[in-house]
């Protein structure tokens, strides 16, 4: 898999506004917080505001980090077996 655009999120913060307008380009979110993994699909559901917030957004306000961007889909947060099941 080759890497699009590399963005430091120590440097670069994705607040609420940003969070929401990537949010927008993509079909699907897959939110992981520890062993939890929260799949939205945003063309079907159409999750409210604050749903699409609790997925993308940390305590700080910022994004989480790690995010990955595969075409129409994003990936918030780090699971290791979700990495190898779907970027490939």
């Amino acid at each position: 898999m080759a890497l699009g655009t590399t963005v430091d999120a120590k440097k670069q913060k994705l607040a609420e506004k940003d969070a929401l307008a990537l949010a927008g380009q993509v079909d699907e979110i897959f939110s992981m917080r520890g062993s939890k993994v929260v799949h939205l699909n945003l063309k079907k559901d159409k999750p409210d505001k604050a749903t699409l917030l609790g997925a993308l957004l940390g305590p700080s306000g910022n994004l989480r980090a790690p995010a990955v961007r595969q075409g129409r889909r994003l990936f918030i947060g780090f699971s290791e077996a979700l990495f190898s099941e779907e970027l490939r």
